[in-house]
């Protein structure tokens, strides 16, 4: 079951609506299933509904005139919860939700149990599936009812209506989740022709914007370069700036304004000091191309291929910082990957949004390196052989199966279900961009007796998948990359055990591909120690200069200064 709670100033509006046709005709027999002293007048069942109508809101107003009279009526004295039943859920009696609507106004605090003086009330039914409750916020006292946190009490009363009913137990959230458009903002979106509404577009807008800006003077001045949205910066007396406005060109209100959003109004880690945040807490050094700088996909997919072991480590403020960089990374993906799988790239970033906040704080300087090596992928787009996106998009796959486990155990609900959905996108992406380049593996299949020979270090290094690997329809890709390994000097075995080791191929859905991948980065890394003696002793001194110049690996603890007070 779902409540949406909501103030208004007209009773007399709200009883029409209730018991009127409805916005399209929807409203059928109209009818008081509950009532604050069980004899409300019920205008759906009366001869002359109009007069009754006036009645049942004489009722519902006697206190707040009383209070207005004394000069202490709430200017919204008006209180309206609908709360609706899942589609699956068994159709309620009209004594059920009677029930459930005295439980609601009692939890609430509108109309507390044993309280004489509770607000007046009724429960209002015009379909199968919901209830409507309307009341007056001004107490038999004349005293304001005391209803703070409304929504959360009414929703956790819920919670154990559905487990005593036996109805569908709803996915709760944590109050971190970007604002759902209203029914007037879908509408509207449908009568332009769009498929998202303004809210939503916006929020796609400035999250791409976050993704890939180095600063948040970059992030201000690419939403102001973005064709058809409107920006405007406001600044503190001092002239540092506070916080920005964005709309849509030509979205205006009925005087013909601009409909203008705050970034928290998108959501919650959009407000100008969230960004503000996550893009100084950026590491430069991974955006800059040096000459012995490995390429920026190679970077970024390493960085991404640490986020479970750092999930794994027990810091909650930085697992969720590495999150919420993750969610970045997604965001950014569309922009720089080929035209035909932007789609589900678009789909996974909207998907895994939810999952990059909860009510766990993210300390954003334990993510340095993973954002900085983010933005760097901005630098040069994937590849049109798709080798570099599809071994970027294994380890994504991986990343998001950690995100998930980790909201799991901490019972993140809608943050594990946004994690699965976008599951689904990435390995519809992963499928489509790594078929080439898997082909192309295969194609260069080498001769039998070396297959053979490859094959038997399998059985070495990860014999308890060794079967697996074997009998994976990508194991003519991995031989491939191993027998080019071998090739350009790498010794296969310890070249492939190094692979398994990196993380555990229980997660992996063809563990053959993510070996390939893994093999094809590690003879791309200029530190690794695989080389026969002979090619190493080529490489190591540039080596050595490569591990001095790094950054810091993706999970290192950071120590912050003290925090010094203005």
């Amino acid at each position: 079951m779902i409540a949406k709670i909501s103030s208004g100033k007209d009773t007399a509006g709200l009883i029409r609506y209730l018991y009127g046709p409805g916005r399209a005709n929807e409203h059928t027999d109209p009818h008081l299933v509950a009532s604050f002293d069980g004899f409300a007048p019920d205008p759906g069942r009366a001869d002359d509904p109009a007069a009754t109508k006036k009645l049942l809101v004489a009722d519902l107003d006697l206190h707040v005139k009383q209070a207005r009279r004394l000069g202490r009526a709430p200017e919204r004295h008006v209180w309206h919860c609908s709360i609706r039943a899942a589609e699956t859920d068994r159709h309620l009696s009209d004594s059920e939700w009677a029930d459930i609507a005295r439980r609601i106004v009692a939890a609430t605090g509108i109309a507390p149990e044993g309280d004489p003086d509770g607000c007046r009330w009724v429960a209002v039914r015009h379909a199968d599936d919901h209830i409507h409750i309307a009341a007056t916020k001004v107490r038999g006292d004349l005293r304001p009812a005391r209803h703070w946190n409304d929504y959360l009490t009414a929703d956790k009363e819920l919670a154990a209506i559905e487990k005593e009913y036996g109805l569908q137990q709803v996915v709760r959230g944590d109050r971190t989740a970007a604002k759902r458009p209203t029914r007037a903002e879908k509408e509207k979106a449908q009568r332009a022709g769009h498929a998202m509404t303004a809210r939503e577009r916006l929020r796609f807008t400035v999250r791409t914007a976050v993704s890939v800006a180095t600063s948040p003077e970059e992030f201000l001045g690419i939403l102001a370069a973005t064709d058809s949205v409107l920006v405007e910066i406001q600044r503190f007396p001092s002239g540092d700036i506070r916080g920005y406005k964005i709309a849509i060109e030509g979205d205006t209100n009925a005087a013909g304004e601009p409909i203008w959003y705050s970034g928290s109004k998108l959501a919650p880690d959009l407000s100008f000091p969230q960004i503000r945040d996550r893009l100084t807490a950026t590491d430069p050094t991974a955006q800059t191309t040096r000459q012995h700088r490995p390429d920026p996909w190679h970077q970024a997919t390493a960085a991404a291929e640490h986020i479970p072991d750092c999930l794994d480590q027990g810091d909650d403020a930085a697992a969720q910082a590495h999150i919420a960089a993750f969610g970045e990374a997604l965001d950014a993906l569309p922009l720089l990957a080929p035209k035909e799988i932007r789609p589900h790239l678009r789909e996974a970033a909207a998907a895994f949004e939810r999952a990059t906040r909860s009510r766990i704080r993210a300390e954003h300087e334990h993510a340095r390196a993973l954002r900085g090596a983010i933005r760097a992928m901005r630098s040069q787009p994937a590849p049109r052989d798709g080798a570099l996106l599809a071994m970027f998009l294994d380890v994504a796959i991986l990343a998001v199966i950690a995100a998930g486990r980790w909201h799991q155990l901490r019972q993140h609900d809608q943050q594990v279900i946004a994690a699965r959905q976008a599951l689904i996108h990435l390995q519809a992406a992963y499928d489509q961009a790594a078929a080439v380049p898997l082909a192309a593996l295969a194609h260069r299949k080498p001769p039998a007796p070396t297959v053979e020979r490859l094959a038997a270090l399998v059985y070495e290094a990860v014999p308890t998948h060794a079967h697996q690997v074997l009998d994976d329809h990508a194991w003519a890709a991995l031989i491939t990359a191993l027998a080019d390994a071998e090739t350009a000097g790498h010794e296969p075995a310890p070249l492939l055990k190094q692979a398994a080791d990196q993380r555990p191929l229980d997660d992996a859905r063809s563990p053959a591909r993510t070996l390939t991948w893994r093999v094809h980065r590690l003879i791309q890394h200029p530190a690794h120690s695989t080389r026969t003696p002979q090619a190493h002793t080529v490489t190591g001194n540039r080596a050595a200069n490569h591990l001095r110049k790094d950054p810091l690996p993706p999970c290192q603890s950071v120590t912050k200064a003290p925090h010094r007070r203005r």
